[in-house]
């Protein structure tokens, strides 16, 4: 039996949903609450000892970190077949997701948590705050999740993080003028792996972001129309989420304008 600890906002875990709901696999849920601290209890860091979600465990197998998963899953299951056959587009693959790894995720945590997800935590008041982020096993992470939540878009992190995303976006306009899907001729882990990130940017009302970019919402629409989509966002639906990204979001376009004009 599978069984996915996952969560229904996390943008790791849509990803390793959408490749399951690709691969129409029947999983056990594990849904964990990450503003209760879930994944810090100690039963759960004994599968995970990076207090993150998702983690899989197949027959007893326990898997981490979203992109390893997936690739995990594509071996373990192998049809349908979620790498190009070609090796040189399974290679542009592997960079794709590379770069999720790479700065990609870190930018959204960032964007994410110093637009939105702040205005929860910081109900918690200042003592729960502060335990929570003790509990954060990554100092670095621990740091700057500290920054984003009491600083928000004025976090010393929030400037290079919208940057990395234009870039980003940048880079996708340019492959997706050419190709249907990023690694090329068929859809792939790539695509699934930035499915999560670009519909994070909608959540937030960033669409703005790619005005003179059509290929990524033409690819976006083609993106939400394969069978996995609704495993990773349909299925686990959060309105509390959605409305306060939607509020802040509108809030802060202001402040990522003037960033993008000033680069």
């Amino acid at each position: 039996m599978i069984e996915l600890y996952h969560n229904d906002m996390s943008v790791c875990a849509q990803k390793v949903r959408f490749a399951l709901g690709e691969k129409t696999l029947h999983w056990k849920s594990h849904h964990l609450n990450l503003r209760a601290g879930e994944q810090q209890k100690t039963e759960y860091l004994k599968l995970n000892p990076n207090a993150v979600v998702p983690t899989l465990v197949d027959g007893g197998r326990v898997i981490i970190e979203s992109t390893v998963i997936n690739e995990y899953l594509d071996d373990a299951h192998p049809e349908p077949r979620l790498r190009p056959a070609d090796a040189g587009q399974r290679a542009r693959m592997r960079l794709w997701t590379k770069q999720l790894d790479e700065g990609v995720h870190v930018a959204t945590r960032v964007i994410s948590n110093a637009i939105a997800f702040r205005h929860q935590k910081l109900t918690l008041g200042p003592e729960a705050l502060k335990m929570l982020h003790d509990k954060i096993p990554d100092p670095k992470k621990r740091e700057e999740s500290w920054e984003n939540v009491t600083k928000g878009i004025e976090s010393r992190f929030f400037v290079d993080a919208v940057r990395r995303f234009d870039r980003l976006l940048a880079d996708m306009e340019a492959t997706l003028t050419e190709e249907s899907w990023l690694a090329g001729k068929e859809f792939s882990l790539a695509d699934i792996g930035y499915a999560p990130y670009i519909r994070r940017l909608q959540d937030l009302q960033l669409q703005f972001l790619w005005d003179k970019r059509p290929h990524i919402p033409a690819w976006s629409q083609r993106v939400d129309k394969r069978p996995g989509y609704q495993q990773a966002f349909a299925d686990w639906p959060n309105e509390a989420y959605a409305s306060l990204m939607k509020e802040k979001g509108t809030e802060a376009q202001s402040r990522i304008q003037a960033i993008l004009a000033a680069a």
